[in-house]
């Protein structure tokens, strides 16, 4: 699965995207959210307020608890306002 950070989530990764294996037990958003933050303090600093983070499954825009079964790319990026 690739994940795509946009924004401060990218500045405070550290990086553009990346390709993951997840654990089995991983099975919607908000358990991939939760995964991330264990891999290292970096990921805990970025998902700190997932009130601020909108997410799209395959370029399709989702609630965090979508099913990822299936997917093939994540986005997360902080909500987008528009002019």
């Amino acid at each position: 699965m690739r994940v795509l950070y946009f924004a401060w989530l990218r500045e405070r990764i550290g990086m553009g995207s990346e390709e993951i294996s997840p654990p089995d037990n991983v099975t919607t958003v908000a358990d991939l959210i939760a995964w991330l933050k264990t891999r290292e303090a970096r990921y805990e600093a970025a998902f700190g307020d997932v009130t601020a983070i909108r997410v799209a499954l395959d370029q399709e825009q989702a609630d965090f608890d979508a099913p990822l079964t299936g997917v093939r790319e994540v986005a997360l990026f902080p909500p987008v306002t528009g002019g």
